[in-house]
């Protein structure tokens, strides 16, 4: 790849910068010790990258990683029952959105980047959440209530 080669031609050039007083000098060039100490370089990094991917292979992996939002709704027992049928006549990912925010304690952006959409439909699906939970939850406790609807944590 040209990237390897690139930062192996940087490797051999600053080894020869640090070991300039000792590099060994065959009639008057500097050719041969940079040839054979680039050989060098390519042959550790390719090592290096073949140790790597074994290390990679040898991790145990999950098959299936659970979506944000659904480990977002996981918890979703926890709390009140007519809370959590609110939720749950919300779509998934606005339940998760509002979920993260108000009981998790998320940032507006972390839960974003969780859910894998920009901050801006982030907000523009929390505004939406929160107009649709609000008629569903009219005795609900209004400390919680308000966290629900603001997006904010208790």
């Amino acid at each position: 790849m040209r990237t390897d080669a690139e930062d192996i031609t940087a490797s051999v050039f600053l080894e020869l910068w640090r070991r300039r007083s000792a590099v060994r000098v065959v009639e008057g060039s500097v050719l041969p010790w940079l040839l054979v100490t680039t050989a060098n370089v390519a042959r550790n990094t390719a090592r290096s990258r073949r140790r790597y991917a074994n290390f990679l292979r040898q991790l145990p992996q999950e098959r299936h990683a659970p979506a944000a939002e659904q480990v977002a709704l996981d918890g979703a027992w926890l709390i009140d029952p007519e809370l959590r049928a609110a939720l749950a006549r919300l779509p998934e990912q606005d339940a998760a959105l509002l979920s993260m925010l108000a009981f998790e304690d998320m940032s507006i952006t972390d839960a974003a980047a969780a859910l894998g959409v920009t901050v801006q439909a982030a907000k523009t699906r929390l505004h939406r959440a929160r107009g649709r939970v609000r008629p569903l939850l009219p005795d609900f406790d209004p400390a919680l209530r308000t966290a629900i609807a603001e997006g904010t944590s208790r």
